[in-house]
């Protein structure tokens, strides 16, 4: 009988689904986001990710977790050219995502996007970010080295790792199936509770209030799926409105066409990875330089542009 729960973590929701397996293992996949968020928030001072910020220079040793959070992030920067970048972190705090998103005022806006991009292409000037190239990883020691100006923001790659790594260690406690979903970053494992691939609907981005009318509706045997939007985790900053996806070159956020993206990749770290970069981009499906994913696009108009392949999982 599949065990299912749903939970604040991570600065969102999280969802989980254990099929097969001891029954305590629904528990144990919530202890172990909890723990991941311990070690990874940056609104937790005695986090591993929040002693690296204040170690500027210094070698920091970091458990196997935070280390390889902190491997896939470089290597995400490199594959994406750039335009998912972990050092947005100031830029972050400078367009007033300083404290968890919860208690930064004036969140709930009354007008489309939209009509708003314009006040946000003429803000203030942003902090482009400094990159991931003098990152140290020393792999036999699990140290860690960031240069000085250099912080990081584990964002949403944080939340499809965790996926990742919950999902995996539940398949070797036993489980034959389970789903993670934390924030709308979701990874799908082995068998689900009925049916031969598991079900997932993707809330259309201008239809938030429909639920029986889902942008997507895919089905997944094994792998990680991403919606990435701006119209979510908005806030107004000196009357201007703001979200949460900054483009690394500007240090603002990121106002190409496109209100969404989702990808669907073999890994929830890397969907998330590359639904930053082509949202930074800009890119409809058809052109987005990024590998090993299938994406859809909606634009500011509503259109949607898919990955030919997509319609293949789709219902």
């Amino acid at each position: 009988m599949p065990r299912e729960a749903t939970f604040p973590a991570m600065g969102g929701e999280a969802h989980v689904i254990v099929n097969g397996g001891a029954d305590q293992l629904l528990d144990e996949a919530r202890r172990r986001i909890a723990d991941l968020e311990e070690r990874w928030s940056r609104f937790l001072p005695a986090s591993e990710i929040s002693r690296l910020n204040r170690c500027p220079g210094q070698a920091v040793v970091v458990s196997p977790e935070t280390f390889a959070l902190l491997e896939h992030a470089v290597l995400a920067w490199d594959a994406t050219a750039g335009r998912y970048d972990p050092t947005v972190l100031p830029a972050l705090r400078a367009a007033g995502y300083d404290r968890d998103l919860s208690l930064i005022t004036g969140t709930a806006l009354t007008t489309h996007p939209a009509t708003t991009d314009p006040a946000c292409r003429r803000s203030r000037r942003g902090l482009a970010a400094p990159g991931c190239s003098r990152i140290g990883l020393d792999h036999r020691r699990f140290e860690v080295t960031l240069p000085a100006g250099v912080e990081i923001d584990p964002g949403g790659i944080g939340k499809g790792l965790a996926a990742d790594i919950v999902t995996g260690e539940l398949a070797t406690a036993g489980a034959t199936g389970s789903m993670v979903n934390i924030g709308g970053d979701l990874r799908a494992r082995g068998e689900p509770p009925q049916g031969n691939s598991w079900s997932i609907a993707v809330e259309h981005p201008l239809r938030p209030d429909r639920p029986d009318r889902p942008l997507l509706t895919l089905g997944i045997h094994d792998g990680g799926v991403v919606s990435s939007s701006r119209l979510r985790r908005r806030w107004i900053q000196d009357g201007r409105p703001r979200h949460h996806i900054i483009d690394p070159r500007s240090g603002q956020p990121a106002w190409s066409d496109l209100v969404a993206v989702t990808v669907v990749a073999a890994d929830a770290w890397w969907a998330e990875a590359a639904a930053t970069s082509v949202f930074v981009a800009g890119a409809p499906a058809s052109r987005a330089d990024v590998t090993g994913v299938l994406v859809a696009t909606v634009d500011i108009c509503g259109t949607v542009d898919m990955s030919p392949e997509l319609a293949e999982i789709t219902a």
